[in-house]
């Protein structure tokens, strides 16, 4: 199995970025990056209308209409051409930002010689939510069944490449051989994330999804806290090519914590991380929703969102923030060190934790209620290159002197037993048996993998015979067989107690990480800062630094940020604003148009590296979220430093 460290990463304009010690190859599982340019210069780019296939297909059942079909790199085209033609079509473009996955089906007819194609779709509602849909076409065009299966496979291998983001070669030739290997993943799920749903929502939503997706995966349900950190200091990473969590900002948090307190941490931290939101706060989730180019969206909306660009595969270089504490431990963060108000409604909200994100809400109400007020000093180091300029409606203040707009090998590890304590997809997850009427036997439920998600209640007609998987297609090389049954069926997984794994940590407190790269922007904590880092000494009533462009699933905090683009985002509020204008404020940050309120009391700045001395002898810090402890820290940005699963940037998964 390729290492983690093989993978093909893309800036927001599509430029190919590389590390200058990692082999990286393209999307989900395909061959060396050598082979991906050589398929790359076959096949010049092409204009998102430039048809790639066209042909005409019937419909199961047979008796309905025959369309026309034509794929180009953005969308699959449907036109109905019997019994008549449509002058508008309704339904007859199919985004493929809103495709899961497809398979090949055949009859269980012995004197049908056609072959089958089905895609799974999850369009948007007239309400706005995503649903689910599939839809079934029947390549009847030649005389014999090997024949029709064969254009069925080429239409399903095209597909697939697509959305894979894998270059069709430029002669037309498609077989089977362009299919990628399906990729490994690790799933770990919180049961207590988004108000206790996070499993129902993990096992009807997700799992089915990308089991659609032809993905390959074992999935934990972790017990505690720090045991996801746990288990991954514990893994073999070349059995892996990913690690998704399904929760919210917590679990990753303690992922990726893990992975660099590894001996191996550096080529630990280049495994690719993902995230499926299932808990109260989703800030990298809302991140990631919006540069794959969704509209904002909320709880099960934003689920599906995420999973599609799972599905779609390809990563993102990371940006971390180290943290050194008072204590001179040390974790990293991928989201926000936050002090005052914002980390004082996200500790004393946890007790409203069975709310869901309502929690934040309830607790921001009560903060404003309480406002408090907190002296310290901020240090930080400019950027000395300027991040991207905002639009006109995220316009932010130009203050003086606050405003700086430039913008030997590890022994390997143990491998843990994961194959005692997790379930290895495809899964034929409960469904009910559904029969098309005057079928001899019911239909049987199908996915890319040949188990799975139940597709009978789109198929059926008096007389049709039910239709069975290609397994040329629906299993491709070296994916795993289904199980009979499996614990998904029956309940969650449970983690056995001889694991082989660390001891859990003694406490509740957040664990922090010895290892990782060198702060060499830092000096001592105490120490006197260099000449060219800018202090202010205030009363605050809060102190935000975030890396990533949202707070909250709906909260833009810093609307020009990048995951990558090297800076820590400083956002403050000084003493003196009222609760309306503090409360404007926070409205104004669901759009991201905080900045052009020209509130006085609002600052801030770009840098690369921080200080924050509290002056207050009470308070709250949080990192990511975590309580930790109070006093003086301070926090360098590593650029690019992990690799986050965001799938296609925003021009291939803009909605239509």
């Amino acid at each position: 199995m390729p290492t983690a460290s093989q993978w093909l990463l893309e800036d927001p304009a599509g430029r190919v970025l590389e590390r200058p010690d990692q082999e990286l190859t393209g999307s989900w599982g395909h061959g060396p990056r050598s082979t991906l340019v050589r398929a790359k210069a076959m096949a010049p780019p092409l204009a998102a209308s430039t048809p790639l296939l066209h042909g005409e297909f019937g419909s199961y059942p047979a008796r309905g209409p025959r369309y026309a079909l034509t794929l180009t790199s953005q969308a699959l085209h449907i036109q109905r051409l019997r019994p008549k033609p449509e002058a508008r079509p309704r339904g007859g473009l199919v985004p493929l930002a809103e495709v899961s996955g497809c398979c090949t089906l055949r009859s269980r007819s012995p004197s049908d010689s056609a072959a089958y194609f089905c895609i799974y779709t999850y369009p948007r509602g007239r309400l706005g939510g995503r649903r689910r849909a599939t839809r079934t076409f029947r390549a009847d065009g030649a005389a014999t069944y090997e024949e029709n299966r064969a254009e069925a496979q080429r239409w399903a291998i095209a597909l697939t490449c697509l959305l894979r983001g894998l270059p069709l070669p430029g002669d037309g030739e498609i077989t089977t051989d362009l299919l990628p290997r399906p990729p490994r993943l690790l799933l770990l799920v919180n049961p207590f994330g988004g108000r206790g749903l996070a499993w129902q929502w993990c096992k009807n939503y997700v799992l089915p999804m990308i089991s659609e997706a032809g993905l390959s995966f074992n999935l934990i349900q972790t017990e505690r806290q720090n045991h996801a950190r746990e288990l991954v200091q514990g893994l073999r990473l070349s059995e892996w090519d990913g690690i998704v969590t399904v929760s919210g900002d917590g679990l990753l948090y303690e992922v990726l914590n893990g992975l660099l307190d590894r001996s191996d941490w550096e080529e630990a931290v280049k495994m690719p991380v993902g995230i499926l939101p299932c808990g109260s706060g989703n800030a990298l989730a809302g991140a990631v929703n919006q540069h794959g180019g969704f509209e904002p969206a909320l709880g099960l909306d934003l689920l599906l969102n995420c999973s599609l660009l799972l599905c779609r595969g390809g990563g993102h270089p990371l940006d971390l923030l180290s943290v050194t504490l008072a204590s001179g431990s040390r974790c990293f963060s991928f989201l926000s060190v936050a002090w005052g108000f914002v980390s004082d409604v996200d500790i004393q909200s946890e007790r409203f934790r069975a709310l869901g994100s309502v929690r934040f809400t309830l607790g921001t109400m009560l903060g404003l209620a309480t406002l408090h007020t907190y002296r310290g000093r901020l240090s930080y180091l400019p950027a000395t290159v300027e991040p991207p300029s905002p639009t006109p409606a995220h316009g932010l203040p130009r203050a003086k002197s606050e405003l700086t707009l430039t913008p030997d090998p590890a022994p390997p590890m143990a491998h843990s037993p994961l194959h005692r304590s997790v379930s290895d997809l495809p899964l034929p997850l409960p469904q009910p048996a559904l029969a098309s009427p005057g079928s001899p036997e019911p239909l049987p439920i199908l996915s890319l993998n040949g188990g799975g998600p139940e597709l009978a209640g789109d198929w059926g007609g008096a007389g049709d015979a039910p239709l069975s998987p290609d397994p040329l297609l629906s299993s491709p090389p070296g994916s795993p067989k289904a199980a009979l049954l499996s614990p998904v069926a029956q309940g969650p997984p449970v983690i056995p107690p001889s694991s082989g794994l660390p001891p859990p940590t003694p406490d509740g407190r957040v664990s922090t990480s010895t290892c990782g790269p060198p702060d060499h922007l830092l000096p001592p904590l105490g120490s006197p800062l260099p000449p060219d880092w800018v202090t202010l000494e205030e009363d605050f009533v809060l102190m935000l630094a975030i890396s990533p462009s949202h707070l909250g699933a709906d909260m833009v905090a810093a609307p020009h940020a990048r995951f990558d683009d090297g800076l820590v985002h400083l956002c403050w509020v000084r003493s003196g604003i009222s609760r309306t204008a503090l409360l404007r404020l926070f409205l104004a940050m669901e759009r991201g148009s905080h900045f052009s309120l020209g509130c006085p009391q609002l600052g801030y700045a770009a840098a690369r590296a921080f200080r924050l001395e509290p002056l207050t002898p009470r308070g709250v810090l949080t990192v990511d979220g975590e309580q930790v402890e109070y006093g003086p820290l301070q926090a360098q940005m590593h650029p690019g430093l992990g690799t986050l699963l965001t799938g296609p940037p925003g021009c291939l998964g803009r909605e239509p």
